[in-house]
């Protein structure tokens, strides 16, 4: 296993595909001369050239529309998004081109593209800069959706979803590219639509993706040390979502936690959590928990922007909650 970061993860994956594949090619705005806004692309202008990493003008509608043609006529495109933010400007690309046209063309289509880049909540970065968007995608009938929480899972999802035959969305974080973990030496595949038991136990489950699984874990060791084993479920892909490991963890436990940082209307997070309800509503002793960011436009103020997020002291609450213990 190597040490490295989420960031450097992303570089390798991309590394490999395009060293395996000539049909991979990178575009978006300052990935070439810069290496990317957040160095995810270090090195790779200089390995593979200017024909294959591509800086863009400041149009996500334009070049994401450029990827979905470079797709269908049978490349392999990765469009990095600045922000997630920025890429509500090309929704029309991708909910009306990239995840329809294997449909509307009858099967005789395919769209093999990644969109990826930054999501969520980062820094001083006040409303316009810091959601968590993750709602817009899995809404999406065509499009897959995967969010890794640490470098070995940034590493195996991006190289599937480069080698996926449908559009696919990956959901990174600004505040997770310098965390370091464990990747796997030998060349890895994490399959999409495969959640995972980030933490084994038997007295609640807590139910996350992306950055909120590192708060979940740092709770699960809190609860820990008051004797409540909680089992921490990451979801790593949103769209297809692996229900049978969620129900078959709350099955287990007969309790549950869902945290999404997202807001809390239409969020990813609500839908899992009405999914446990529906099915596991015999083996719930409790009902469902739901921690996520506050229903207001992120502030720039530091201990407000953490005020109304998701946190590891949220969810320990929630979790005592669920079990009829006082905090």
């Amino acid at each position: 296993m190597a040490t490295m970061t989420y960031r450097e993860a992303l570089n390798r994956a991309m590394d490999e595909e395009m060293a395996r594949d000539e049909s991979v090619v990178l575009m978006g705005e300052e990935v070439a001369e810069y290496d990317g806004a957040y160095k995810v692309s270090r090195g790779l202008l200089a390995k593979y050239g200017d024909g294959r990493v591509l800086d863009t003008p400041i149009t996500e509608l334009g070049f994401t529309g450029l990827g979905v043609g470079a797709a269908i006529a049978g490349m392999r495109p990765i469009v990095e998004w600045m922000t997630h933010n920025f890429a509500l400007l090309a929704l029309d690309q991708v909910v009306n081109e990239a995840a329809k046209l294997r449909h509307m063309s009858g099967g005789r289509l395919s769209v093999p593209i990644v969109f990826r880049g930054p999501n969520g909540p980062a820094e001083y970065l006040s409303s316009q800069h810091s959601q968590a968007l993750a709602s817009y995608w899995v809404h999406v009938p065509g499009l897959r959706v995967v969010s890794p929480s640490n470098p070995a899972d940034a590493y195996g999802l991006l190289k599937s979803a480069i080698r996926d035959n449908d559009p696919v969305v990956v959901l990174e974080s600004e505040l997770l590219y310098g965390d370091k973990g464990e990747v796997p030496d030998e060349e890895t595949l994490v399959p999409i639509g495969k959640a995972a038991i980030a933490r084994a136990g038997t007295d609640v489950t807590i139910v996350a993706f992306g950055r909120p699984v590192k708060y979940a874990l740092e709770a699960a060791a809190i609860l820990e040390q008051r004797g409540i084993s909680a089992e921490v479920v990451d979801l790593r892909s949103l769209r297809p979502l692996d229900e049978d490991t969620i129900m078959a963890s709350v099955g287990k436990t007969g309790r549950a936690v869902v945290v999404d940082e997202s807001w809390p209307a239409a969020s990813v997070g609500a839908y899992v959590a009405h999914r446990i309800a529906s099915e596991r509503f015999d083996s719930l002793d409790a009902p469902v928990e739901f921690v996520s960011s506050e229903d207001v436009p992120m502030p720039y103020n530091h201990a407000l922007e953490l005020a109304v997020q998701p946190s590891a002291s949220k969810i320990v609450a929630a979790v005592l909650r669920a079990l009829y213990l006082e905090a």
